[in-house]
């Protein structure tokens, strides 16, 4: 039987396959089939694998369940609520105005979930939002024009807006209007800081959060003595965030929060702390947002290909990445071609377990589409070839597509089954 990496059995497959779907044998497969782009993994797979020593019935892998009428009433009961926004701010606003020592944890998640669209916020990572929505104090001032804070006045608090607009005037008569989601007061800092200009209202019903100076350092400091920097040639490549899952002290480790895309490329093939289990997952869902092509990673994934130690590593990041994004390959040639040489390199170099589940992966994401061919007469090349049939065991199957040919352009391709 297959000798598979561990890991791999960690990983569910929740897509179902087509039931006109059968198993390519590795030595006339492509994996050029048209896909649905759902996100799933591959421990079912992997079970069919290692259970069946002929072809693979993809048929009878497991179906989704279906929700049932009663289910789908309750989701759209929680649709109502949450998709109402006068509703969402009410329960938000009861969060608020409970005095820190009395939110529970149920508060806290409220009032995390309606902070982190806050632009104020949106440097800072979870768990020191989670640790500031658990101290801060909710304040309202009713009147328009109102003073909230003196020029040269001594700063006790950090203040974000929730509700109306400020208007901040600096002493050399210029001024500055701050709307939701904008911060004022000090920096985090124990030292006396003044404020600089005079705060006052715009609007009537102005609301904010204020966060004493005290915990604001404190939070922030306690942060920045959890986070690890990682630099080379004196520049900062990557930051890592201690973190702790559990009271236990069991769950801790360090999770990556910020890096140059070299160095997320680089973190996929290390190892991964028990507290980011799915980094994998998240830097192929992500990875367009700091990348300009996805070849920059299919590149690096074939030259540590070579390497024996991360050959294992980088077969898993494939697998995943066919399996839960199979039209950034499809849509691509070029990605086509890369993971037609990645199947070659499996084959190369007898891999077979893996290449058995690259090639159901692959057959798993098909679905039906329709190709017209015209041709000018019945002697006329057709311009890809077949393989496959009853005498051969397996169903019909596009082994090659002359490149630049018109079933080319029509959008056949290799792997597919007629």
């Amino acid at each position: 039987l297959l000798q598979l990496p561990a890991d791999l059995t960690k990983m569910h497959l929740t897509d179902n396959p087509h039931p006109q779907v059968t198993h390519v044998p590795s030595s006339q497969s492509g994996c050029s089939i048209a896909s649905d782009s759902g996100s799933s993994s591959l421990s079912d797979i992997y079970q069919a694998t290692e259970s069946e020593m002929g072809d693979v019935d993809l048929t009878g892998l497991p179906e989704a369940p279906v929700d049932s009428e009663d289910e789908e009433e309750e989701e759209d009961e929680d649709i109502d609520r949450t998709s109402d926004p006068l509703l969402g701010r009410d329960v938000v606003r009861e969060c608020l105005e409970k005095e820190p020592a009395d939110k529970t944890d149920d508060d806290i998640e409220q009032l995390l979930e309606f902070m982190h669209q806050l632009p104020a916020f949106a440097n800072m990572t979870m768990s020191v939002r989670r640790e500031l929505c658990s101290v801060m104090i909710f304040e309202v001032v009713e009147q328009a024009g109102a003073i909230i804070l003196e020029d040269g006045q001594e700063l006790d608090s950090w203040y974000v807006i929730l509700n109306g607009t400020v208007e901040i005037s600096y002493p050399d008569g210029k001024s500055e209007s701050l709307c939701m989601g904008n911060s004022f007061g000090i920096t985090p800092s124990l030292e006396k800081q003044y404020m600089n200009g005079v705060v006052r209202t715009k609007v009537d019903d102005c609301q904010f959060v204020c966060i004493a100076q005290q915990d604001y350092w404190r939070i922030l400091n306690h942060v920045e003595k959890n986070t690890h920097k990682v630099e080379e040639e004196g520049e900062i490549v990557m930051v890592k965030e201690h973190r702790e899952l559990d009271r236990s002290g069991t769950r801790k480790g360090h999770i990556v929060i910020k890096a140059t895309p070299e160095r997320l490329i680089m973190h996929l093939i290390e190892e991964h702390s028990i507290v980011d289990p799915t980094y994998i997952e998240d830097f192929l869902l992500t990875y367009r947002t700091f990348l300009t092509s996805p070849l920059e990673v299919g590149n690096k994934l074939l030259e540590w290909f070579t390497v024996d130690s991360l050959r294992d590593k980088v077969t898993r990041v494939v697998l995943l990445w066919v399996n839960n994004h199979f039209n950034d390959f499809e849509g691509d040639p070029a990605m086509t071609r890369f993971l037609e040489e990645f199947e070659k390199n499996l084959e190369d170099t007898k891999m077979k377990g893996h290449l058995r589940l690259l090639n159901i992966a692959c057959a798993a994401k098909a679905k039906w589409r329709q190709i017209t061919l015209q041709k000018p007469s019945r002697d006329s090349p057709l311009f890809f070839s077949l393989l496959g049939g009853s005498d051969k065991g397996f169903g019909i199957f596009v082994e090659t597509v002359e490149a630049g040919s018109k079933a080319a352009e029509a959008g056949l391709k290799r792997g597919d089954q007629v």
